[in-house]
């Protein structure tokens, strides 16, 4: 495999890990484990979502886009995927910014009231950068 794919591939596993972090740092927070898990699975997905950003600067910088081969409906499918994936991706950056700013402030009621917002968006981002790699790499 060259680089261009293993990049790809190791954006995908960063995405797919991150996702399974802020999912389960939602149960814990449901479950009342503030402090012992949620915490640290939120500081970690956001961790691997700064790790994820540079490592795909560096893929685009260095290989450019890959473009998607298939024809039909499934090409519709794929950028509407793809669009929604990029505009909610932009969008995540300032919402995950302000969110972790009010939770380490102590700001607990405005921090509870963006999360409640930034993570299904940010969980969307994560599980559809999965499957744009899929679709591009795979399939």
């Amino acid at each position: 495999m060259s680089m261009g794919p293993s990049l790809a591939l190791l954006n995908a596993c960063l995405n797919a890990t991150t996702g399974v972090c802020i999912f389960l740092a939602w149960r814990a927070i449901r479950a009342g484990r503030v402090v012992a898990v949620h915490r640290r699975l939120m500081l970690t997905g956001f961790t691997l979502s700064c790790v994820f950003l540079v490592s795909y600067a560096t893929r685009i910088v260095m290989f450019g886009n890959t473009h998607f081969r298939h024809e039909g409906a499934i090409r519709y499918a794929y950028y509407f995927l793809l669009i929604t994936h990029v505009i909610l991706a932009m969008v995540t950056v300032p919402l995950v910014l302000r969110t972790l700013f009010l939770a380490l402030k102590q700001r607990f009621e405005e921090h509870r009231r963006i999360a409640r917002i930034t993570f299904p968006i940010w969980l969307y981002v994560c599980v559809t950068g999965v499957l744009v790699y899929l679709a591009l790499y795979q399939f």
